[in-house]
This record gives structure tokens, sequence and C-alpha cells, in this order.
């Protein structure tokens, strides 16, 4: 590898951000463990009890996720019971995610381990800088990235 190649994967915005990710997500998913939740599975449960019932492709827009990689982590969560999937009462056509009680209570399990990352999270970085990273990481998850018009 030379040391251009060594320049252009420091200076890598994708390579930081998705190493920076898979560190933080083991860190969770070790505090999650007891739960028996993953940190999707906790985001997905998550949202779906601040939301209310959703319809697949809407709930994995809401995740930034794609709807076959979402359709992948939701099968463990409705084969536990803790997610069912149904037509929806006011279009029968139409199918929605809903958190069942024992999903609900299995997010109420795993907050406590969640509180404990967020906390540690805090004190190694600072409250400030922890906050000021999910400002800017959710200014790159609601900008307009795309591939430049080609030439």
């Amino acid at each position: 590898m030379s040391l251009a190649d060594d320049q252009n994967a420091l200076l890598c915005n994708c390579l930081a951000i998705r190493q920076a990710s898979r560190h933080v997500t083991q860190f969770y998913d070790q505090l999650l463990a007891p739960s028996g939740l993953r940190t999707t599975q906790f985001a997905i449960l998550g949202r779906l009890q601040r939301s209310g019932p959703m319809p697949i492709n809407a709930l994995a827009a809401a995740l930034v996720m794609d709807r076959t990689t979402l359709g992948r982590n939701i099968l463990p969560l409705e084969r536990d019971g803790l997610i069912e999937i149904g037509a929806s009462p006011k279009d029968r056509r139409r199918r929605e995610v809903r958190l069942t009680p024992a999903g609900a209570a299995r997010m109420r399990a795993a907050r406590q381990g969640w509180k404990v990352a967020q906390q540690r999270f805090d004190e190694v970085f600072g409250a400030e800088r922890a906050a000021a990273l999910r400002d800017l990481l959710r200014e790159v998850t609601a900008s307009e990235l795309t591939p430049p018009a080609p030439p």
C-alpha cells in the first residue's frame, strides 16, 4: 500500500463514519445484551414505541434503512413476539408493524443498558461534544447527498 493510499484512507469520511459506527454499536450491543436485544432491534422497537404502528416502508425510511435489511431485522422480533405484522385497521390492504406488550416490556428491560451506554459515552467524550456530534450526524442524515450528474 502506498503513502497516497494511506492518506486517502485517513481522509475518507465514509470509512471514518463506518468504523466509528461499528465501534459504538459494539459498545451498545454489549450493554444491551442482558435484555436480549441488539442496537438495531432496540432502534426498531423504540421507533414503534414512539410512533405507533407503521407500514414497513415508512419504518424503513424513518430508520434510514433499506426495506430488505429491515425485513431481515424484524424477523427475529416477530418470531419472539416483540412485534406483530398485520393489516392496518384503516386500510386492510396495507400491512403495519406493531409493538406488542412483550416488545414494550423488552424495551423497558433494555432501557437501563441504554442509559448506561449513554452515560458512559458522555463521560468519555463530554456531554456537550456528544450532543454536538449527534446534531452533526443528524445534519448528515438529513442532507441531500447524491452523486454528481455525469458530465
